[in-house]
């Protein structure tokens, strides 16, 4: 079996190099269009007009007042056909007042009973959905910037983008999270939990949709030494799957590349302080049934919040005191069979600001990591209170925060956690930074410390090189703390490739940060090249790579493998969106010492166990009312073989109601025994509109031995605030029986501006 998907996977990658071979030996007419559409014409300039009377906001842009904005037209694709003339009509005005910018966006659609509203979900997957997106470059450092955007659905999706969207580099190895981290929670590039506080209405009609946004001046943050932002508008059309730009980007890029952004004149924010305070009372009924004192429910009440004051006009302090989380949204459960620990990404409000400001490191080594703070074996620990100093002054980046924990557990320390971060944002994408966290106790002697520089080069559009250089301090930790990473990438038109090589110390210790492994020299190597046949296919990546760990040990043989991978893989689209990804792997695993896996009693001995395994993975159009994920892999684990079948199967009705079902099994076998495991969740969303929704997860896991479920009702306002309502639910399964744990919160919150608009 390994075999044949081998061969077949070859087969595959042979037929897309030669169809690309084609496409190429087309004749110098057909080299040449390909290079036209590629082309990028230089950025444009908006200019936004003042109004002395606000446009109304309810998605029908016929106010008088829209008049008198120059209008943004002539669009052009970035997918499919790069550099062409978009194939639907969209217009763009932007007017502002003292208060706010609006814009107003009409995406005209010859065939409107064709338009893809999505789900009625705040920040619900825009590439799933048509949708008017919109990036203001305030600082115009073409790095940092303010996304908002919406779908025919009329829902809030914002975010923030640092360092262009880079996030923390492009990360092969194992021991980590396969998600996107920094669009699922708040490491850099993107981080779409970031919860601003504007309006959007939209409507339809036989001509298309139409959008209305206000965005105040009091969400933004900008500094006084420009008089033009960046800015850019992207609009996709999902049934045809394209994506169009009002400035022209690049079809290797996408929205948050600020380079390729135009220019918006003619606003003139506000200088004035501005400051909010947003106060909750919670109550809540809790019970932990493994402890035995507890024989009742426990119920409390609580009074807490925070506080934002507008220092300058770049810089923002936040202030927070007694702080709950109670309306977070709970963690997808994930299986782990490895060593190292699994990442989950960091998505409370209060972290969720600025968070780019503070990312220094690599997606195997996050120098700071916000979650590290208030939680402790994956239980919330409660936060007292603290401040962070967050924005842009005298043309610095600059970074504050102290936090300070208690305990609810007798003879635990108190903990308090500072950070500090200061960057220099440099032409052609380039920067310089350094990076200080410290984490104390209460306790004498118990404390650990990070000292960190840090640099991007851009060189043109597609080179870029990013390193880091850090130290930590621990007590009884002596030498070997130190850990460095070289990160080179490239992407054009028709290739992506990086290069990394990075080394972590056995005693580096990062305990505000994320760290899976340590003790390792890494290298990694990546090459995909991109086909775009005329017929039947929309793209055809076929892509290598490989990487390596190295032990560095001091009682390891020297050179000795840890992980190492080679990875043979094409990945096939088809113009509706549907993706087939057929590849192999060849793994290796070095054991220096016994391995008991988690869940099971199953203990791998010492050795270097190699093996070949196969990977299928198939999803059809995610838009769809009824849509799914599927993946395979089969092949050499550790001493034995594993087969993985995952999941999932996602079933709408309209923007008011969604289903997903997933499920994960693992069949193991192993000389030292067979296990199975079995991840199955079960997650409902009714949604009222944009704002009010309920929504349940119920997930199952025989690897931690429980099932859980957690339902929540939220009214939201603005910025994430509101009134919550959650249930949550945890049961045992086989050697824990009966329940764990179970609780009800009922939270209301709401933001209050003090002074300032």
């Amino acid at each position: 079996m390994i075999n044949a998907s081998l061969s077949a996977a070859v087969v595959l990658l042979l037929a897309a190099f030669e169809a690309g071979a084609q496409d190429a030996s087309a004749g110098p007419t057909a080299a040449a269009s390909d290079e036209q559409s590629g082309a990028v014409e230089e950025p444009g300039t908006a200019v936004a007009a003042r109004t002395g009377a606000p446009p109304v906001i309810d998605g029908v842009p016929d106010d008088q007042v829209w008049l008198a904005a120059t209008p943004l037209a002539d669009f052009v694709q970035r997918e499919p056909a790069d550099g062409q003339p978009a194939s639907e009509p969209t217009e763009v005005r932007i007017l502002f007042d003292d208060e706010a910018v609006y814009v107003a966006a009409w995406a005209y659609d010859s065939r409107a009973d064709a338009i893809v509203t999505g789900e009625s979900i705040r920040d619900y997957e825009i590439t799933d959905a048509d949708a008017i997106l919109m990036i203001f470059d305030t600082y115009n450092d073409q790095q940092n910037g303010f996304v908002f955007g919406t779908t025919p659905a009329g829902i809030e999706y914002d975010g923030q983008v640092a360092s262009s969207g880079s996030g923390g580099g492009f990360f092969l190895g194992g021991g980590g999270n396969r998600q996107r981290r920094f669009q699922a929670g708040a490491g850099g590039g993107f981080n779409k939990n970031w919860d601003g506080s504007w309006t959007v209405a939209t409507s339809r009609d036989a001509d298309g949709w139409y959008a209305e946004f206000r965005i105040p001046f009091s969400t933004l943050r900008y500094g006084s030494e420009t008089d033009s932002w960046g800015f850019n508008v992207a609009r996709r059309i999902r049934r045809l799957d394209e994506e169009d730009f009002w400035s022209a980007v690049p079809r290797e890029f996408n929205l948050y590349r600020l380079d390729f952004a135009g220019q918006l004149t003619g606003v003139e924010p506000p200088f004035r302080r501005l400051g909010t305070v947003t106060p909750y009372v919670l109550g809540s009924t809790v019970r932990d049934y493994q402890d035995a004192a507890e024989t009742s429910f426990d119920r409390s009440a609580e009074f807490g919040g925070e506080a934002k004051v507008q220092v300058t006009q770049g810089m923002t302090l936040d202030m927070t005191v007694n702080t709950d989380f109670a309306q977070v949204e709970v963690d997808d459960q994930q299986v782990n069979l490895t060593r190292f620990s699994l990442l989950f990404p960091e998505k409370r409000p209060f972290f969720l600001e600025n968070a780019g400001f503070f990312t220094v490191g690599a997606g195997g080594a996050d120098l700071f990591f916000s979650r590290r703070i208030g939680i402790s074996g994956g239980q919330p620990v409660p936060i007292k209170g603290g401040g962070r100093l967050s924005g842009r002054a005298a043309g610095l980046n600059l970074g504050l925060l102290h936090i300070r924990t208690g305990t609810d557990v007798a003879g635990d320390p108190e903990n308090h956690y500072s950070v500090a971060r200061v960057a220099k944002e440099l032409p052609s994408r380039s920067r310089i930074g350094g990076l200080f966290v410290n984490r104390g106790s209460n306790f004498d002697g118990d404390y650990n410390r990070t000292y960190a520089v840090d640099g991007r080069i851009g060189v043109g559009d597609q080179f870029t090189v990013t390193s880091f250089l850090a130290r930590t301090e621990t007590p009884d930790l002596d030498g070997a703390d130190m850990a460095w990473d070289v990160t080179a990438g490239w992407s054009s038109r028709n290739w992506r490739a990086n290069a990394t090589a990075r080394e972590i110390g056995e005693n580096f210790n990062p305990e505000v940060g994320f760290l899976p492994r340590d003790g390792h020299r890494y290298y990694q190597l990546f090459g995909m090249y991109y086909v775009r046949p005329s017929r039947v296919f929309r793209e055809i990546r076929p892509h290598i790579s490989y990487y390596t760990y190295q032990t560095v040990r001091s009682d390891v043989a020297s050179g000795f493998t840890e992980s190492a991978r080679i990875h043979v893989d094409s990945h096939w689209q088809w113009p509706s969106g549907m993706e087939l990804h057929t590849g192999a792997n060849y793994v290796t695993e070095g054991l220096y010492q016994p391995f008991e896996i988690r869940g099971t009693e199953v203990v791998v001995p010492e050795g270097n166990y190699e093996g070949w395994e196969s990977q299928v993975v198939f999803m059809t159009d995610q838009s769809r009312a009824l849509s799914f994920n599927s993946r395979f892999n089969w092949g050499g684990f550790l001493s034995g073989s594993k087969k993985t079948t995952s999941g999932d199967v996602t079933i709408r009705r309209g923007t008011r109601s969604s289903a997903t079902f997933r499920v994960a099994y693992n069949d193991v076998q192993l000389p030292q025994g067979d296990f199975t495991t079995t991840l199955a969740s079960v997650n409902l969303g009714y949604f009222f509109t944009p704002r009010i929704y309920v929504q349940s997860l119920v997930q199952y896991s025989n690897q931690i031995d429980q099932w859980s479920a957690n339902v929540r009702f939220g009214w939201l306002n603005t910025a994430g605030t509101g009134l919550f309502i959650v249930f949550n639910n945890v049961h045992g399964i086989e050697e824990i029986t009966g329940p764990v744990g179970r609780s009800v919160f009922l939270k209301f919150t709401r933001q209050l501006n003090v002074f300032g608009v």
